[in-house]
């Protein structure tokens, strides 16, 4: 069992992330924006509200982890969606670094896996024009925030291109800095084998300051 603390967990992917957690033993807190959100309750989770740019409060809140995943997103629909990423992220890593954790896992985007060389999938033509924003924050976190990070261990794990409500399999395919995808060309996986990843990810510790992703 590990000691974690779960960041947006009230989202789509963190709340898939959260209840994978729980189920495999881990002892879990949560820190969310608005606590009344979290219908969840269980004996392993304890919920904290907070906000993530309170760089203080989140490296108290830290402090003493063994691991911290951020699901942390603005929210699509947001306009403010790519200075909010930045900002967030920015006071995340800063408060990782404070609390002295080892180990911290960011639920990444697709945008920035590449597609052929010299081509990433953010860069495509059909790639809808108001994701944009969202896509090109989260590909900025990890060019100019993680990538230069040595001070603790860090994994980004981008998703398949499409990432749905679907079954928990834990059954997928790994890559790295390539965009996984069928021999269709289609890539996929579902929400809840997407948190089967990331939790393998904690308990495994498989990969090092690096990109890694999935697909079916």
């Amino acid at each position: 069992m590990k000691k974690i603390v779960i960041i947006g967990a009230t989202g789509y992917v963190g709340s898939a992330i959260l209840k994978e957690a729980l189920g495999r033993g881990h002892q879990v807190k949560v820190i969310v924006r608005n606590p009344s959100k979290l219908m969840l309750t269980h004996p392993n989770l304890k919920v904290v509200g907070g906000d993530v740019t309170d760089t203080d409060f989140l490296s108290r809140e830290l402090a003493k982890s063994d691991a911290v995943i951020s699901a942390f997103n603005p929210g699509w629909s947001n306009p403010n969606i790519y200075d909010e990423t930045l900002e967030g992220y920015g006071s995340i890593i800063c408060a990782v670094r404070n609390a002295g954790v080892h180990r911290f896992l960011m639920v990444g985007g697709a945008g920035s896996l590449q597609v052929a060389p010299g081509r990433l999938l953010m860069d495509e033509p059909d790639v809808p024009e108001k994701l944009l924003p969202g896509i090109r924050s989260l590909a900025k976190v990890y060019t100019d925030m993680l990538l230069p990070e040595k001070s603790f261990d860090w994994v980004f794990l981008s998703p398949a291109a499409n990432m749905f409500p679907g079954q928990r399999t834990g059954k997928f395919r790994l890559g790295k800095d390539k965009l996984v995808a069928d021999e269709k060309g289609d890539s996929n996986i579902s929400v809840e084998d997407f948190a089967v990843a990331m939790i393998d990810e904690l308990e495994q510790e498989k990969h090092h300051q690096e990109r890694f992703t999935l697909g079916y």
